[in-house]
């Protein structure tokens, strides 16, 4: 009689013992790192001097904040810079081809797989393109530039702090593109025909169709997208160490870059960490109110 009832204890005991690894790993590869760092933020942890290892309380976000030579303010400002253009600009471009690629036309797989290969590449290697690209003595962009009229002389993109930031953000708009038109493409194929007829019978033009079939339907893949390539942006260093390694004169330097120079080359594990907390608790802050104010009723977790 209890038969049953023991081969189906026995197989939920099965079940639990496959998911051990999964437990495992996450515990191992993401949330031990993550524990262990917010530790290291609070203590004096410097490889130049591991003797004086100790807890420091609030001694490392000090330094940083009243640091003198890389300005935190700035810092903060750059990565906002960094985050909101290139997030608008791969939003706005992505969705547009993806509206573009939505209906079929001669050679359309191809052009498909060119514009999505870029999303395959290293972003590191995107930034030596970029910047060989930006080069302000044998850069493509001066060339072109100078060949049209709109230069005079040769631009130093990537050493002018006046325009290094605007060239790694353009780098990144570029790189990031495919990601969106990815994601959107799949979800506008997902809207049924018959919702546009009926805007078409009550007389809705293409703009209106947009804005009231379109992107309603859609609503919950564009929350999921900005929120995830908000976070996948603000922690990618790749494209601004490629291009200019966060210089000139901190002119692209951002909240991720700043964290890897604390460990690579002052090897201040502590500092390096605490940076690395400010940038997970302001990822907390956006996205919990992004979620509560923006996707409360569109996305389910």
């Amino acid at each position: 009689m209890d038969r049953p009832g023991k081969i189906k204890k026995s197989v939920g005991r099965g079940y639990g013992l496959m998911f051990i690894p999964l437990i495992a790993l996450l515990l191992v590869f993401i949330y031990y790192p993550i524990g262990r760092g917010i530790i290291t933020a609070f203590m004096h942890y410097s490889m130049l001097n591991l003797s004086r290892t100790r807890f420091n309380g609030f001694g490392n976000f000090i330094a940083i904040f009243s640091d003198p030579n890389i300005k935190f303010v700035k810092i903060l400002w750059n990565t906002a810079a960094w985050v909101v253009f290139s997030l608008a600009g791969q939003f706005l471009l992505g969705f547009s081809l993806a509206l573009l690629l939505r209906k079929p036309f001669k050679g359309r797989g191809v052009y498909t797989g060119c514009v999505f290969y870029t999303w395959a590449l290293s972003g590191f290697a995107i930034g030596l393109i970029w910047s060989w690209l930006f080069n302000g003595q044998f850069g493509v962009i001066n060339d072109i530039f100078m060949r049209v009229g709109l230069l005079s002389a040769p631009v130093g993109f990537l050493s002018n702090p006046r325009y290094a930031m605007a060239s790694v953000i353009i780098a990144n708009i570029w790189y990031g593109i495919p990601f969106f038109a990815i994601m959107l493409l799949a979800a506008l194929q997902s809207v049924p025909r018959e919702l546009y007829e009926s805007a078409e019978i009550d007389g809705a033009g293409k703009g209106r169709q947009l804005f009231c079939v379109t992107l309603p339907y859609i609503r919950s893949t564009i929350t999921t997208t900005v929120l995830l390539r908000f976070m996948w942006i603000m922690n990618f260093p790749d494209i601004i160490y490629g291009m200019t390694g966060g210089g000139p004169a901190n002119a692209t330097n951002i909240l991720a870059t700043e964290m890897i120079n604390k460990i690579t080359k002052n090897y201040d594990y502590g500092q390096g960490s605490a940076v690395g907390f400010i940038i997970i608790t302001i990822l907390f802050v956006f996205a919990f109110f992004y979620l509560r104010t923006v996707a409360r009723k569109e996305l389910t977790l």
